[in-house]
C-alpha cells in the first residue's frame, strides 16, 4: 500500500525535483501541496506548487497556501539568491490554470491528519511554520501523525546560511523548536547527508536527455540553482541534493545510517537557526515549573523526544533512484 504523505514545500528548484520524484511514484500518495514561505514569498510558492502539479496531469492534487512568515519573528529575507524571484530560476512560467484550496495550509494538514489517523507521513521541505501552527491549533494531530520526515538542519556539519544553521531552520527557528520538542516521530534529512549527495554536471546531461516533461522542466528552471552553487561553492556546475533527499528516504531508507538523539533549536544570538543534535544527552530535561523545583513533590521533569538524524547515506544508491524516479515517463 503506498504511503500517504503531505508535502509542506517552498518551491524552489530542488524542491521541483524532490516533488516531481514523489508524484512519480507508485509507492508514495501524495494528499496534498502545503506552501509556505522560504525560497520565494508564499504566494510565489503556492503558484509554484499549482504549477508542480499541473505539469504531468496530477492537478487533482489540492494545494493549499499557508504562512507568509514566521511564527514569531517578521519576514527577513527569502531564497532569491538560490531560487531566482520566482522562485523556479527567473524562468518567469506562464500563470497556472488551477485554484488554491480555500483552506490554510495548516487546516488542511489538520483535516487531512484527523481524516486518516496514523497513515500520513508529513514531508516539509521548507521552513516549519505550516508544521508547527498545524500543532498549535490542534494538538490532536500529534499522535496521530504517523511521522515527519524533513529536510532541515545539520547535527555536526556547517550551516549553509550561516556558520551554523541551515536555510530552513534559520528561517523559523520558533517553528523548528515546536516540531523537535512535539512528542511524535521526526526524522531530519540535514545538510550532514544532502551536502554529500552531489548531482555531477554529467549525471544532469543523462536526466535530460530522457526528454519526459518532468526532466525538461528540471532543465530549464536549474541553471540559476547550478550558478549558485558555483558561485559559493565553485561546484562547475555541480548541485547538492538537498529536498530530492526526502523523496528518497521515504522509498529507501535502508540507503541512510541514522543516529536517534534529541535535537534542539537555538532562536537568538550568534547561532541562531542551530540544530543542536544531543548525541550524548547531555542537555538537562526541562523542568516544569508550575510543579515545584528543588526536588519538591510534584516536580516533572520534561524529556526531549529523541528525532532520527541521517548522518551518512549511500551516495551513489539515492542518486540512481532519483534517476529512475525522474526520467520514469
Amino acid at each position: 500500500m503506498a504511503q500517504k504523505i503531505i508535502i509542506d514545500t517552498d518551491p524552489g528548484i530542488d524542491d521541483a525535483m524532490a516533488i516531481l520524484a514523489a508524484l512519480h511514484s507508485p509507492d508514495l500518495e501524495v494528499l496534498g501541496l502545503t506552501a509556505v514561505f522560504g525560497n520565494a514569498v508564499v504566494d510565489t510558492c503556492a503558484q509554484n506548487a499549482l504549477r508542480l502539479v499541473e505539469l504531468e496531469g496530477n492537478d487533482h492534487i489540492p494545494v493549499a497556501k499557508g504562512c507568509a512568515k514566521p511564527l514569531v519573528l517578521p519576514l527577513d529575507s527569502v531564497g532569491t539568491l538560490v531560487h531566482g524571484r520566482d522562485g523556479f530560476g527567473n524562468t518567469n512560467l506562464p500563470e497556472p490554470c488551477g485554484k488554491l484550496d480555500p483552506r490554510h495550509a495548516a487546516q488542511f494538514i489538520i483535516d487531512t491528519v484527523l481524516a486518516h489517523p496514523h497513515e500520513v507521513t508529513l514531508m516539509p521541505l521548507g521552513p516549519l511554520t505550516n508544521i508547527a501552527l498545524a500543532c498549535i491549533l490542534e494538538p490532536r494531530i500529534i499522535p496521530l501523525v504517523k511521522e515527519v520526515v524533513l529536510m532541515g538542519g545539520s547535527a555536526f556539519a556547517l550551516g549553509n546560511v550561516s556558520p551554523v544553521a541551515e536555510a530552513n531552520i534559520f528561517h523559523d527557528p520558533h517553528a523548528a523548536e515546536v516540531v523537535f520538542a512535539a512528542p511524535w516521530k521526526v526524522t531530519m534529512i540535514g545538510l550532514d547527508v544532502t551536502m554529500k549527495i552531489v548531482m555531477t554536471p554529467e549525471y544532469l546531461s543523462r536526466l535530460y536527455a530522457a526528454g519526459t516533461p518532468a526532466v525538461r522542466f528540471l532543465e530549464h528552471i536549474q541553471p540559476c540553482y547550478q550558478d549558485f552553487h558555483h558561485a559559493i561553492h565553485g561546484m562547475g556546475g555541480a548541485i547538492h541534493t538537498h529536498d530530492p533527499a526526502v523523496t528518497a528516504y521515504l522509498l529507501a531508507p535502508e540507503l541512510f545510517y541514522c543516529e536517534r538523539m534529541p535535537v534542539y533549536v537555538e532562536t537568538a544570538g550568534h547561532c541562531f537557526g542551530k540544530t543542536i543534535a544531543d548525541k550524548y544527552h547531555k542537555i538537562f530535561p526541562s523542568l516544569n515549573l508550575n510543579q515545584g523545583i528543588g526536588g519538591e513533590a510534584g516536580e516533572v521533569l520534561v524529556e526531549r523526544p529523541s528525532t532520527t538524524i541521517a548522518l551518512r547515506a549511500d551516495e551513489a544508491g539515492v542518486l540512481n533512484l532519483l534517476f529512475d524516479l525522474l526520467t520514469k515517463a
